[in-house]
């Protein structure tokens, strides 16, 4: 199958796993969005609640809904996304990173950690499309992290939708309530982000650590924040990209969003 337009990409911000039941302003979004979705064939997920220590694809046919947290409202644990998975795109993906040097080997076992299914709970909510993850090493850099996505990207023609899943900002030390005012510095960490996003500022994104606001306060570790450079290294240069708004959620989970190559 190959689609008259590539697939999309997008960068969203999962939040907490409260965000499967407390949609805020980005889930309506998400869902409009999914609505609008109808020419793709599959999902590929990179979330950094599936780290390994090197890449690894989930070849599942029939992936378990993983709630891969604790001390959260008892209803979330009762929450199913039965999407079917894609072995045969998995497989294809496998030897497409193959073929780009990287070691890569398959799982047959792994379920969607939430990651996944939180934002695709309110992207996709029949959970009729397939969904399959790749894993994130636990020693991805951000420029590695960029040039992975570089190597899915060839996936889009395929008809696969490529979502990085992560946060913008994610430090979990300074967690508010749930309505909780946000802090200035996430205000001014997203600011900087969404400029060079905008502006597909590749060096700026791949040295954020030392050139972006606050960017250690903002991710005391990266894995939530390289999800993005995966997502920004799947999509093209001269690519359109949306800004989806998305707020703040518990005063540090900036919960903005993108979406590239997306025809409203």
């Amino acid at each position: 199958m190959t689609l008259k337009t590539k697939a999309p990409v997008l960068f969203i911000s999962h939040g907490a796993p409260t965000f499967a039941i407390e949609p805020n302003i980005l889930g309506p979004q998400l869902n409009t969005l999914g609505q609008q979705l109808t020419d793709i064939s599959a999902v590929l997920v990179v979330s950094p609640h599936w780290q390994t220590r090197e890449l690894s694809i989930m070849t599942t046919a029939s992936p378990k809904t993983i709630h891969d947290f604790g001390g959260f409202p008892a209803g979330l644990y009762k929450l199913n996304y039965p999407a079917p998975g894609h072995p045969q795109f998995a497989l294809e993906t496998e030897k497409l990173l193959a073929e780009a040097g990287w070691r890569v080997s398959a799982d047959a076992q792994r379920g969607l950690d939430h990651g996944a299914w939180v934002p695709l709970l309110h992207l996709l909510p029949d959970a009729k499309t397939p969904v399959f993850q790749v894993s994130m090493p636990y020693d991805l850099s951000a420029e590695n992290a960029f040039k992975l996505g570089q190597a899915l990207a060839p996936m889009r023609n395929r008809g696969v939708l490529i979502m990085g899943s992560g946060s913008i900002t994610h430090n979990l030390h300074e967690f508010r309530q749930p309505h909780g005012t946000p802090a200035d510095y996430i205000l001014e960490f997203t600011d900087w982000v969404r400029e060079a996003v905008r502006t597909r500022d590749i060096a700026k994104l791949v040295n954020y650590r030392s050139l972006a606001p606050h960017a250690h306060r903002a991710h005391p570790t990266e894995e939530h924040f390289i999800s993005l450079l995966v997502a920004i290294g799947a999509s093209s240069a001269g690519e359109n990209v949306d800004v989806i708004p998305g707020g703040v959620d518990c005063g540090i989970l900036s919960m903005e969003s993108y979406a590239w190559g997306h025809n409203k």
